[in-house]
């Protein structure tokens, strides 16, 4: 599944244009490498997106390609 539509789908970004420019910007990298929007995401890798200065971390469970919004957080675990 591609990074933007992932970010999306898991409700992690709100809008997948959102999660596009997050991309571009190189705001986002996934297992410790920049990643462009169209990056393929699998289980078990590590996703992480700078917000200004804060870092948030997570992992990837599942991909679904629709996912309600109560099953939305099984998609990935927040990583410390």
């Amino acid at each position: 599944m591609r990074l933007d539509k992932f970010l999306k789908v898991s409700r992690i970004i709100k809008r997948r244009t959102v999660a596009n420019e997050a991309c571009n910007a190189g705001r986002v990298s996934v297992n410790g490498k920049v990643a462009k929007a169209s990056t393929e995401v699998r289980e078990g890798d590590v996703i992480e997106i700078r917000f200004g200065e804060k870092v948030f971390k997570a992992e990837v469970l599942k991909t679904m390609e629709h996912v309600s919004k109560n099953e939305a957080g099984e998609l990935y675990k927040v990583v410390l």
